[in-house]
């Protein structure tokens, strides 16, 4: 379960910015969409959804690019650029992209992220000297790196190595090291390096293995971030996989004939020249009474490709209580189905394992005190003149006094009028009239 990420310096956020997906203090009502936790006698209380709003070129993308990257850098354990194309995200391969290009000298790039998983409350920060924007070679360095489980300091990292306690992590670690956790600390304090992460090098590698395991895995697995989700394509990869065979998920199926489809069946089908499945449109041939398959997008919506490539993410996150972060969750898809989606992951019979669903959006549909919490709907805003964004929430405002938000009040509407800012007049009419008035575009 995701509880907080923080970031530093990431493209237009300069300033320190928590999301929080922690629920806040004194927010009556929707109490079914909160999840529980007891870490150390003390229940946690979660956040199951969250949804971002702000104007184009505000930043939301760039919180969940944030996230994104984060994880990169954790998953391949460096802080050199990767040519390898995992994401959309360019920022996740090139680092000199993510300093603000604004900043005169540079500044750290910093990242944390709160969660829970097996029981525990894992704390991981990083700080990072990167440089400025575009220096690629610029010479880089980890400057901080802090680990902190169920409150107790792991390990600290900043000139110096300093290893704290294993108290809340003994079942993952070696007997053998039990015996010898002074020579071992000195074999890490001699084998760093300034460009990775001791976490996933030398604490892995020397300390624990199977604890760095089991966070790489919640990274990798449940962890889920989509980011520019218009560019989403799921490839499906089967053991085995059968020439010319067709592979129909019948969840996955069932939900796309509800969304609408044009064919029959939608499935994945794994040519003669690729072992990589694609997604196809199933038509079954009245005259043969043979099934016919041809490429999805000839012949679905881009809406309905869209949902069929998202749902199973969608059925993986609800599986494993997972977090799912979409970026333009609501692009060519109805909000009815969306909505659906929602009510999913906020119906406590359903969602047993404690799933998260992160989106932004400019959908003003799902500003409704019936669907969110106050503390669930984030506004990203971008200032005219420094050009940093902020992050904040609707519960920010309290629910007394003149700018105070209630629970019945019509979110739509006071965000129409500017009462939360995070919302930009644009009147193209002048650009048009001076058009006309020169006779040409020019």
């Amino acid at each position: 379960m995701l509880l907080e990420f923080r970031t530093k310096n990431y493209k237009s956020f300069v300033d320190e910015t928590v999301f929080s997906l922690t629920a806040a203090p004194k927010q009556t009502g929707l109490d079914y969409s909160l999840l529980k936790e007891k870490v150390k006698g003390k229940t946690i209380k979660g956040l199951c959804s969250s949804v971002i709003y702000g104007p184009n070129a505000a930043g939301k993308t760039n919180i969940i690019g944030a996230m994104d990257v984060f994880r990169s850098i954790v998953l391949r354990g460096n802080i050199r650029n990767s040519e390898e194309k995992v994401s959309p995200n360019p920022a996740s391969g090139a680092l000199e992209l993510i300093p603000n290009n604004k900043l005169e000298e540079p500044d750290t790039v910093d990242f944390s992220i709160d969660f829970l998983n097996n029981g525990l409350f894992i704390h991981y920060y990083v700080s990072m000297d990167l440089g400025g924007f575009l220096d690629a070679d610029y010479p880089r360095k980890i400057v901080s790196e802090d680990l902190v489980v169920n409150g107790e300091c792991v390990f600290k990292r900043n000139k110096e190595l300093k290893i704290g306690s294993f108290k809340s992590i003994q079942s993952y670690m070696a007997d053998s090291l039990k015996q010898n956790v002074e020579g071992a600390t000195e074999i890490a304090k001699n084998s760093l390096n300034l460009e990775e992460l001791f976490l996933i090098n030398g604490f892995k590698l020397i300390f624990s293995p199977s604890f760095v395991k089991m966070m790489t895995d919640w990274l990798t697995n449940q962890f889920m971030i989509i980011y520019r989700a218009d560019s989403m394509q799921l490839i499906k990869r089967f053991a085995d996989p059968q020439k010319q065979t067709v592979y129909l998920e019948k969840t996955t199926n069932k939900a796309a004939k509800l969304f609408g489809i044009n064919s029959n069946a939608v499935g994945y089908v794994v040519s003669e020249e690729d072992s990589d499945a694609k997604l196809c449109s199933i038509f079954n041939n009245i005259k043969d009474k043979k099934n016919a398959a041809m490429a999805a997008e000839l012949f679905e919506s881009y809406g309905t490709i869209r949902f069929i490539n998202m749902f199973p993410l969608v059925i993986r996150a609800i599986q494993t209580g997972g977090t799912l972060v979409v970026d333009e969750f609501d692009a060519s898809i109805h909000p009815m189905a969306l909505m659906s989606i929602i009510n999913v992951f906020h119906n406590d019979d359903i969602n047993i394992h404690q799933a998260q669903l992160v989106f932004n959006t400019h959908n003003p549909i799902f500003l409704n005190s019936n669907l969110f919490r106050r503390d669930e709907i984030k506004f990203v805003e971008r200032d005219d003149e420094s050009h940093h964004s902020i992050l904040y929430s609707l519960s920010d405002f309290g629910t007394t006094g003149e700018k105070g938000v209630r629970k019945h009040e019509d979110y739509m509407k006071n965000y129409f009028v500017s009462q939360y800012g995070a919302i930009k007049n644009i009147d193209f009419t002048p650009i048009f009239e001076e058009m006309l008035s020169n006779g040409s575009e020019g």
